[in-house]
Protein backbone atom coordinates (compact mmCIF):
# COMPACT_ATOMS: atom_id res chain seq x y z
CA UNK A 1 0.00 0.00 0.00
CA UNK A 2 1.53 3.60 -1.15
CA UNK A 3 0.07 6.34 1.13
CA UNK A 4 3.37 8.45 0.90
CA UNK A 5 2.68 11.93 -0.32
CA UNK A 6 2.80 15.37 -0.62
CA UNK A 7 -0.55 16.80 -0.62
CA UNK A 8 -1.43 20.49 -0.17
CA UNK A 9 -2.98 21.90 -3.59
CA UNK A 10 -1.99 25.66 -2.58
CA UNK A 11 1.83 24.81 -1.94
CA UNK A 12 1.89 21.89 -5.31
CA UNK A 13 1.19 25.34 -7.15
CA UNK A 14 3.75 26.84 -5.54
CA UNK A 15 6.46 24.69 -5.17
CA UNK A 16 5.41 22.33 -7.96
CA UNK A 17 9.27 20.89 -8.29
CA UNK A 18 8.58 20.14 -4.33
CA UNK A 19 5.80 17.73 -5.88
CA UNK A 20 7.23 15.86 -8.73
CA UNK A 21 10.19 15.34 -7.15
CA UNK A 22 8.08 13.00 -4.09
CA UNK A 23 5.07 11.95 -5.54
CA UNK A 24 6.31 11.36 -9.06
CA UNK A 25 10.26 10.53 -9.04
CA UNK A 26 10.24 8.82 -5.47
CA UNK A 27 6.92 7.06 -5.98
CA UNK A 28 8.31 5.59 -9.13
CA UNK A 29 11.29 4.06 -7.65
CA UNK A 30 8.88 2.68 -5.05
CA UNK A 31 7.29 0.84 -7.27
CA UNK A 32 9.95 -0.54 -9.38
CA UNK A 33 11.42 -1.67 -6.56
CA UNK A 34 8.09 -3.07 -5.54
CA UNK A 35 7.92 -4.95 -8.76
CA UNK A 36 11.59 -6.32 -8.61
CA UNK A 37 10.65 -7.69 -5.57
CA UNK A 38 8.11 -9.94 -7.13
CA UNK A 39 4.56 -8.18 -5.60
CA UNK A 40 2.03 -8.05 -8.20
CA UNK A 41 -0.31 -6.33 -5.73
CA UNK A 42 -0.50 -2.68 -5.13
CA UNK A 43 -2.87 0.08 -3.26
CA UNK A 44 -2.45 3.24 -4.35
CA UNK A 45 -3.79 6.41 -2.24
CA UNK A 46 -4.84 8.35 -5.13
CA UNK A 47 -7.00 11.40 -5.20
CA UNK A 48 -10.25 13.08 -6.78
CA UNK A 49 -8.08 15.97 -7.82
CA UNK A 50 -7.08 13.85 -10.58
CA UNK A 51 -10.08 14.84 -12.23
CA UNK A 52 -9.71 18.82 -12.11
CA UNK A 53 -12.91 21.06 -12.87
CA UNK A 54 -15.60 18.01 -13.41
CA UNK A 55 -18.20 18.77 -16.61
CA UNK A 56 -20.65 16.45 -14.09
CA UNK A 57 -21.02 16.04 -10.66
CA UNK A 58 -21.00 13.83 -9.15
CA UNK A 59 -17.74 12.37 -10.17
CA UNK A 60 -17.78 8.92 -12.01
CA UNK A 61 -14.13 6.76 -12.42
CA UNK A 62 -15.07 7.44 -16.17
CA UNK A 63 -14.76 10.99 -15.73
CA UNK A 64 -12.17 12.28 -17.43
CA UNK A 65 -9.28 13.42 -15.35
CA UNK A 66 -7.67 16.60 -16.36
CA UNK A 67 -6.30 18.19 -12.97
CA UNK A 68 -5.80 21.76 -12.76
CA UNK A 69 -3.08 21.84 -10.26
CA UNK A 70 0.42 20.18 -9.81
CA UNK A 71 -1.05 18.06 -6.83
CA UNK A 72 -3.43 15.97 -8.95
CA UNK A 73 -1.16 16.31 -11.60
CA UNK A 74 1.48 14.03 -10.37
CA UNK A 75 -1.35 11.90 -8.76
CA UNK A 76 -2.41 11.10 -12.37
CA UNK A 77 1.03 10.28 -13.29
CA UNK A 78 1.75 7.90 -11.13
CA UNK A 79 -2.02 6.41 -12.06
CA UNK A 80 -0.93 6.38 -15.42
CA UNK A 81 2.19 4.46 -14.65
CA UNK A 82 0.16 1.92 -12.93
CA UNK A 83 -2.14 1.37 -16.09
CA UNK A 84 1.15 1.05 -17.97
CA UNK A 85 2.68 -1.82 -15.53
CA UNK A 86 -0.38 -3.54 -15.41
CA UNK A 87 -0.67 -3.79 -19.08
CA UNK A 88 3.35 -4.71 -19.47
CA UNK A 89 3.90 -6.61 -16.11
CA UNK A 90 0.78 -7.92 -14.67
CA UNK A 91 0.74 -5.57 -11.75
CA UNK A 92 -2.58 -6.06 -10.21
CA UNK A 93 -3.53 -2.68 -8.54
CA UNK A 94 -6.46 -0.42 -7.01
CA UNK A 95 -5.82 3.45 -7.44
CA UNK A 96 -8.33 4.03 -4.36
CA UNK A 97 -9.46 8.06 -5.09
CA UNK A 98 -10.19 9.73 -2.03
CA UNK A 99 -12.51 12.63 -1.97
CA UNK A 100 -11.60 14.40 1.72
CA UNK A 101 -10.44 12.79 4.00
CA UNK A 102 -11.28 13.88 7.76
CA UNK A 103 -12.17 12.54 10.72
CA UNK A 104 -10.06 10.96 13.62
CA UNK A 105 -10.40 6.96 14.74
CA UNK A 106 -13.22 6.56 17.15
CA UNK A 107 -10.52 5.13 19.89
CA UNK A 108 -9.37 8.51 20.09
CA UNK A 109 -6.13 7.92 20.02
CA UNK A 110 -5.13 8.32 16.52
CA UNK A 111 -6.32 11.71 14.68
CA UNK A 112 -4.91 14.62 12.27
CA UNK A 113 -2.09 16.47 13.35
CA UNK A 114 0.07 18.87 10.77
CA UNK A 115 2.43 20.88 11.03
CA UNK A 116 1.15 23.52 9.80
CA UNK A 117 -2.47 22.47 9.64
CA UNK A 118 -4.21 23.30 6.05
CA UNK A 119 -7.47 21.46 6.18
CA UNK A 120 -10.42 22.53 6.92
CA UNK A 121 -12.35 20.67 9.64
CA UNK A 122 -9.18 20.83 12.25
CA UNK A 123 -9.23 24.55 11.50
CA UNK A 124 -12.52 25.31 11.53
CA UNK A 125 -12.95 23.30 15.15
CA UNK A 126 -9.47 25.25 16.26
CA UNK A 127 -10.89 28.95 15.12
CA UNK A 128 -13.72 28.47 18.00
CA UNK A 129 -11.16 28.45 20.41
CA UNK A 130 -9.78 32.00 22.18
CA UNK A 131 -6.37 31.61 20.88
CA UNK A 132 -6.20 29.84 17.56
CA UNK A 133 -5.67 32.11 14.20
CA UNK A 134 -9.30 32.94 12.41
CA UNK A 135 -10.67 30.45 9.77
CA UNK A 136 -9.33 31.69 6.13
CA UNK A 137 -12.11 31.24 3.91
CA UNK A 138 -10.72 31.01 0.38
CA UNK A 139 -13.62 32.42 -2.03
CA UNK A 140 -17.07 33.68 -1.33
CA UNK A 141 -17.93 33.82 -4.89
CA UNK A 142 -17.84 30.29 -6.15
CA UNK A 143 -21.31 29.15 -8.59
CA UNK A 144 -22.26 27.16 -5.49
CA UNK A 145 -25.29 27.70 -2.98
CA UNK A 146 -23.86 29.49 -0.84
CA UNK A 147 -20.72 30.61 -3.15
CA UNK A 148 -18.25 28.55 -0.97
CA UNK A 149 -16.44 25.33 -2.45
CA UNK A 150 -18.12 22.22 -2.04
CA UNK A 151 -16.24 18.68 -1.01
CA UNK A 152 -17.39 15.58 0.07
CA UNK A 153 -15.87 14.43 3.42
CA UNK A 154 -15.25 10.70 4.11
CA UNK A 155 -13.71 9.55 7.74
CA UNK A 156 -10.83 7.75 8.18
CA UNK A 157 -12.50 4.56 9.48
CA UNK A 158 -14.09 4.02 6.26
CA UNK A 159 -11.16 4.65 4.32
CA UNK A 160 -9.13 2.12 6.24
CA UNK A 161 -12.48 -0.18 5.43
CA UNK A 162 -11.96 0.18 1.86
CA UNK A 163 -7.85 -0.70 1.64
CA UNK A 164 -8.35 -3.71 3.33
CA UNK A 165 -11.68 -4.51 1.05
CA UNK A 166 -9.67 -3.26 -2.02
CA UNK A 167 -6.54 -5.41 -0.66
CA UNK A 168 -8.76 -8.89 -0.19
CA UNK A 169 -10.47 -7.92 -3.94
CA UNK A 170 -7.05 -8.09 -5.58
CA UNK A 171 -6.46 -11.04 -3.65
CA UNK A 172 -9.45 -13.12 -4.81
CA UNK A 173 -8.73 -12.46 -8.01
CA UNK A 174 -4.99 -13.35 -8.10
CA UNK A 175 -4.95 -16.18 -10.19
CA UNK A 176 -5.71 -14.50 -13.30
CA UNK A 177 -3.11 -13.89 -15.78
CA UNK A 178 -3.59 -10.36 -16.56
CA UNK A 179 -2.56 -7.60 -15.03
CA UNK A 180 -5.21 -5.18 -13.56
CA UNK A 181 -5.68 -1.53 -13.21
CA UNK A 182 -8.45 -0.59 -10.80
CA UNK A 183 -9.75 2.38 -10.38
CA UNK A 184 -12.48 3.59 -7.55
CA UNK A 185 -14.12 6.67 -6.03
CA UNK A 186 -13.99 6.82 -1.84
CA UNK A 187 -16.63 9.36 -0.91
CA UNK A 188 -20.17 9.45 0.59
CA UNK A 189 -21.76 11.08 -2.27
CA UNK A 190 -22.70 13.80 -0.37
CA UNK A 191 -21.39 17.11 -0.80
CA UNK A 192 -20.99 19.92 2.37
CA UNK A 193 -20.21 23.65 1.63
CA UNK A 194 -17.50 25.78 3.70
CA UNK A 195 -20.13 27.76 5.50
CA UNK A 196 -22.02 24.46 6.29
CA UNK A 197 -18.22 22.87 7.86
CA UNK A 198 -18.46 25.99 9.86
CA UNK A 199 -22.19 25.41 10.96
CA UNK A 200 -20.98 21.85 12.16
CA UNK A 201 -17.90 23.01 13.97
CA UNK A 202 -19.51 25.47 15.73
CA UNK A 203 -22.59 22.70 16.83
CA UNK A 204 -20.05 20.59 17.72
CA UNK A 205 -18.11 23.09 19.93
CA UNK A 206 -20.72 25.16 21.25
CA UNK A 207 -18.95 27.93 20.11
CA UNK A 208 -18.47 30.13 16.48
CA UNK A 209 -16.11 29.41 14.05
CA UNK A 210 -13.85 33.20 14.07
CA UNK A 211 -13.70 33.60 10.24
CA UNK A 212 -12.13 36.18 7.50
CA UNK A 213 -12.96 35.76 3.90
CA UNK A 214 -10.71 35.85 1.36
CA UNK A 215 -10.31 35.58 -2.20
CA UNK A 216 -10.24 32.12 -4.22
CA UNK A 217 -6.70 30.04 -4.15
CA UNK A 218 -5.50 28.99 -7.20
CA UNK A 219 -6.47 25.44 -8.20
CA UNK A 220 -9.82 24.74 -6.43
CA UNK A 221 -12.05 23.53 -8.02
CA UNK A 222 -16.06 24.68 -6.76
CA UNK A 223 -17.31 21.28 -6.50
CA UNK A 224 -16.40 17.54 -5.73
CA UNK A 225 -18.48 15.16 -5.01
CA UNK A 226 -17.75 11.64 -5.45
CA UNK A 227 -20.32 8.66 -6.81
CA UNK A 228 -19.30 5.52 -4.99
CA UNK A 229 -21.33 3.29 -6.89
CA UNK A 230 -18.26 1.11 -8.09
CA UNK A 231 -17.12 0.98 -4.64
CA UNK A 232 -20.10 -0.68 -3.59
CA UNK A 233 -20.49 -2.81 -6.71
CA UNK A 234 -16.71 -4.11 -6.98
CA UNK A 235 -15.88 -4.12 -2.60
CA UNK A 236 -19.30 -4.18 -1.29
CA UNK A 237 -18.51 -0.87 0.58
CA UNK A 238 -20.04 2.11 1.48
CA UNK A 239 -19.27 4.94 4.19
CA UNK A 240 -20.59 4.44 7.01
CA UNK A 241 -20.07 7.39 9.34
CA UNK A 242 -21.83 10.63 8.96
CA UNK A 243 -20.33 14.25 8.76
CA UNK A 244 -21.50 14.22 12.38
CA UNK A 245 -18.98 11.48 13.26
CA UNK A 246 -16.54 13.45 11.26
CA UNK A 247 -16.84 16.58 13.23
CA UNK A 248 -17.47 14.99 16.91
CA UNK A 249 -14.34 12.43 16.16
CA UNK A 250 -12.26 15.08 15.17
CA UNK A 251 -13.28 17.69 18.23
CA UNK A 252 -12.53 14.57 20.60
CA UNK A 253 -8.97 14.27 19.08
CA UNK A 254 -8.52 17.47 19.55
CA UNK A 255 -9.46 18.19 22.99
CA UNK A 256 -7.33 15.21 23.88
CA UNK A 257 -4.34 16.77 22.32
CA UNK A 258 -3.26 20.11 23.60
CA UNK A 259 -1.29 20.84 20.19
CA UNK A 260 -4.29 20.01 18.00
CA UNK A 261 -6.50 22.36 19.43
CA UNK A 262 -3.65 25.15 19.21
CA UNK A 263 -5.46 26.57 22.94
CA UNK A 264 -5.20 25.45 26.45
Amino acid sequence: MHFAAHAYVGESVDNPRKYFRNNVLAALSLLNATLDAGIRQFVFSSTCAVYGVPGTVPISESTPREPVNPYGASKLFFENALEAYSRAYGLRSARLRYFNAAGADESGEIGELHDPETHLIPLALAATTEHAAELQVYGSDYPTPDGTCVRDYVHVNDLADAHVRALQYLDRCSDKPQGEALAINLGTGRGYSVLEIMQEAERVTGRAVRRKIGERRPGDPPTLVADAAKAQQLLGWTAKRSLADIMSTAWNWMQANSRATISS
